[in-house]
């Protein structure tokens, strides 16, 4: 009796479970419901008002600015090479190098004929060679950028009137690199150059910043890039980047005008002690001799160059803006 209650109630559960899981399977009922659930399903009617295509856009814009900042907050030490282009040289590596060792050489001879002793000739041989060509080149550099700001404004302009006139803006672009004066005209031809071999002209106005690494040239790129990517009115866009650059312009003669007369007074203290050390030597030159013939002395010249030179690099971070 008990066993055949429990096949009975065996029987019952497992019809129970295919009643429950195959019957469906069987009878499309499962695709059934599927189906009603799809057609029932609420999707987003379309609005009138155009602000989903004003979110995506948004959302394509805020991409590709996360894209291009995660790109520049990569540290890295730029080689050689790149520095020279951004200085406007065409030498190589090799002939930088090559230079910047002869002058090396040429400072520790003369320093070892002038008998100064080997310590002072290998610091001058390390300062001719190491701190001098580094130091022309960074001033290379900055002239070139200072020319570059200085001639920009007036290239943005001209593909913004290029572009009105209904001139595609690669057109403007070759323009440019063959009107505009240096150094735009040779950064230009070389975002052409680079867009000829495949590459589309939004990365290849990204490479702009990397041979000239201006705030305004990386507006440019930005403005370009998000053009293409998201679309819009590019002439609208570059008009306002255009009077951005000319505002900033402004703002950076204003500064250096009110910065000019601490730079003057920065220059006088810094001066004044090496004049005064020239003149003592000139009216008394056994009196001051002393600061490089005794040991105490040359100790107390090298503490006091290195006591002014810390003042001289705090006067200028202190004079020196930047925004």
């Amino acid at each position: 009796m008990n066993a055949y209650l429990i096949f009975v109630m065996v029987a019952i559960a497992m019809g129970g479970v295919a009643w429950v899981f195959v019957y469906p399977v069987l009878s499309g009922e499962r695709n059934a419901e599927r189906r009603m659930a799809s057609v029932a399903r609420a999707e987003p009617a379309p609005q009138r008002s155009g602000r989903p295509a004003q979110r995506s856009r948004r959302e394509q814009v805020e991409s590709t600015l996360k894209q291009l900042e995660a790109r520049q907050k990569v540290a890295k030490r730029l080689p050689v090479s790149v520095r020279l282009a951004q200085a406007g040289l065409k030498w190589t590596s090799r002939r930088f190098y090559t230079i910047a060792g002869g002058l090396g050489l040429f400072a520790f001879l003369v320093a070892m004929l002038m008998k100064v002793g080997m310590l002072t000739a290998l610091a001058l041989a390390f300062a001719a060679g190491g701190g001098l060509p580094l130091w022309i080149l960074s001033f290379l550099k900055k002239r070139r950028e200072n020319r570059f700001l200085e001639v920009f404004p007036d290239a943005v302009d001209v593909i913004v009137r290029g572009l009105k006139a209904g001139l595609p803006l690669l057109d403007s672009l070759k323009l440019i690199a063959s009107e505009a004066q240096e150094p735009v005209r040779s950064e230009f031809r070389g975002i052409i150059e680079t867009q000829t071999i495949g590459i589309p002209i939004g990365e290849a106005c990204l490479k702009l910043y990397d041979n000239m690494p201006l705030p305004e040239a990386n507006f440019f790129a930005i403005v370009v890039s998000i053009q293409q990517r998201a679309g819009g009115n590019l002439s609208e866009a570059l008009s306002n980047l255009s009077r951005v650059l000319r505002d900033r312009k402004k703002m950076k003669a204003k500064i250096k005008a009110m910065s000019m007369e601490a730079k003057a007074s920065a220059a006088i203290i810094g001066m004044l002690p090496i004049a005064v050390m020239i003149l003592v030597y000139i009216t008394s030159p056994h009196y001051i001799s002393l600061l490089w013939t005794e040991p105490t002395g040359r100790l107390m010249l090298a503490g006091c160059v290195v006591w002014m030179s810390m003042g001289i690099f705090v006067m200028r971070k202190m004079i020196n803006f930047d925004f």
